[in-house]
């Protein structure tokens, strides 16, 4: 399944018709810190590309509120200058052990006010750090929606198997500045899960997101 969906995506990446050179942004690093004491920073470093297609090497590291490693991130992603993408990454998550994810989003619409996309993901989970866990799948996806580059909402959700968890997602997005090289965002949400022997409840969080583009 996972298969399916990142040639889906791809081909949607490729084969799109529209043309809109301004929409494409190279970004260079951004970094995140959320209210519950966590943060994060990634990079991104274009490889190779044209006017349509980029390819780019992706890296990223997040923390916990002790300020210790809680995953690590490396891998590739394609993006397509009408706002198509392609990733694939590798993850090393201390205490737990490696994830293999594809994810890809395909933009549904695009204008001068409105940006809509769609996204999905699929995770093969190896919890090599955990004696006699199984290797287990997490398929996911959501909707992202920003409004003159300003104000976004998004919406996802996520099943696991063998552990039979679900994980729901709603946020929003607050462009506070934006200049031609960097962006600063104020990110609000609330998060929960399911098991069939616990549901947590909704918990909120809120952060910020610098970003600087070339």
């Amino acid at each position: 399944m996972s298969k399916s969906v990142a040639l889906l995506l791809l081909c949607a990446c490729l084969a799109s018709g529209r043309h809109v050179p301004t929409r494409a942004r190279r970004q260079a690093g951004s970094f995140t810190v959320n209210s519950d004491g966590t943060s994060g920073a990634a990079l991104k470093v274009p490889l190779t590309g044209n006017d349509k297609n980029v390819l780019s090497a992706i890296g990223s590291a997040d923390f916990n509120d002790r300020h210790k490693l809680s995953a690590a991130s490396a891998g590739l992603a394609l993006d397509n200058v009408n706002g198509h993408g392609l990733s694939l990454t590798g993850t090393r998550i201390p205490g737990f052990g490696e994830q293999l994810g594809v994810a890809g989003k395909v933009n549904l619409f695009h204008n001068n006010n409105h940006d809509l996309s769609a996204k999905a993901f699929a995770i093969r989970n190896s919890p090599s750090a955990i004696p006699n866990a199984p290797n287990f799948n997490t398929l996911g996806g959501g909707v992202d929606y920003m409004f003159k580059q300003k104000v976004g909402a998004s919406l996802s959700a996520a099943h696991s198997d063998v552990i039979n968890r679900n994980d729901y997602s709603a946020g929003g997005k607050l462009n506070l500045f934006r200049s031609p090289s960097s962006s600063l965002d104020f990110n609000a949400g609330f998060k929960k899960f399911d098991t069939p022997f616990y549901r947590s409840s909704w918990e909120p969080n809120v952060g910020f997101s610098f970003s600087k583009f070339f």
